[in-house]
């Protein structure tokens, strides 16, 4: 405990005064007779309205004590405050390639997927979550954090076609697992999100799951799209199109080798229900410590001050109250 403004302490020197003022009072406002002996006296009772007196006295010097402290401005440093949340890590890994531009769903199936992933991420104040883009490579684009505002940010910067041609599943949940196990849930959760088939990276998505499972991490897997059809374009040919398949199998086995479920997005609100049921995710208790620089203490001693303060008046002008 240490004090911001001392010098404030000073103010203690008030009680001379008014202990000097109150004494004066007393002699001077009390009626007086000359006898030459006080023995008659003596055994007069204790008067209920002179120890009123010294009650007030003491509230008065009480609350310049108490404000004198409250200036001064005591303070605690580096206070560390420990607590316990209910909370889950989550890694949310999004396919990327430039598939996800079919307009099947509104506008297309990335948008689609951005907006729902952000509102889920909104909602999730008191988790650890975490960003991994994939299309023909993995890239962490946020490690696991509290700060919502911070993915949302990630999410909105992600950019189809930005890692390379084809779909690699695999890496991108090799990335996720890795990202994921930085936390300390219990609960370690990755939704991974895909219209196509693992076609590109090193790592089979299979043998990605079964590290999966190993670690205790359950994959939620979710293929987007309602159909196999990619319109690509060009100058020669402008409605191109290409049939991008969905591997729905490896996906099922991925989700069911870990404890997930598999779901499958035609549209928009089909999407919606997958993150809403996801939602629900099992939580588990986090433990989190946080320092705060300083602590202020002054409320107290001011509750004091005006306290004394108001008993102090209700005395003067309830028992102590004089009449002219």
């Amino acid at each position: 405990m240490t004090l911001l403004h001392p010098w404030m302490l000073l103010l203690l020197l008030l009680w001379i005064p008014v202990v000097w003022l109150w004494l004066r009072r007393r002699r001077k406002g009390t009626p007086s007779l000359t006898v030459s002996s006080l023995a008659a006296y003596m055994k007069l009772p204790f008067s209920w309205r002179e120890g009123a007196d010294y009650v007030s006295l003491l509230l008065r010097l009480a609350a310049i004590g108490a404000l004198a402290v409250a200036l001064a401005r005591p303070q605690k440093y580096d206070v560390l405050t420990d607590s316990s949340i209910n909370g889950t890590n989550i890694v949310l890994a999004l396919d990327i390639s430039e598939s996800m531009m079919t307009p099947d769903m509104r506008p297309n199936r990335f948008e689609a997927a951005r907006k729902i992933a952000s509102d889920f991420v909104e909602k999730r104040t008191h988790d650890n979550v975490g960003l991994v883009a994939f299309a023909g490579e993995s890239l962490t684009m946020m490690p696991l954090t509290t700060d919502m505002t911070a993915v949302i940010n990630a999410i909105s910067l992600l950019n189809p076609g930005s890692l390379g041609d084809g779909t690699a599943i695999g890496d991108g949940l090799a990335s996720a697992i890795n990202r994921v196990l930085s936390g300390d849930a219990v609960s370690k959760s990755i939704i991974l999100l895909t219209d196509g088939t693992n076609n590109a990276g090193e790592i089979d998505p299979i043998a990605a799951a079964q590290i999966a499972r190993d670690k205790g991490i359950k994959v939620y897997t979710i293929a987007i799209g309602s159909d196999q059809v990619y319109q690509v374009g060009s100058y020669f040919d402008p409605g191109a199109t290409i049939r991008v398949p969905i591997d729905e199998d490896t996906l099922k086995k991925i989700a069911a080798a870990t404890g997930g479920k598999f779901y499958r997005a035609t549209e928009n609100s089909t999407l919606q229900n997958v993150f809403d049921e996801i939602d629900s995710l099992e939580r588990s208790t986090i433990h989190t410590s946080n320092s705060r620089r300083t602590e202020e203490g002054f409320g107290l001693w001011m509750l004091i001050a005006v306290g004394c303060f108001a008993a102090e008046e209700l005395l003067r002008y309830t028992l102590l109250r004089r009449l002219p």
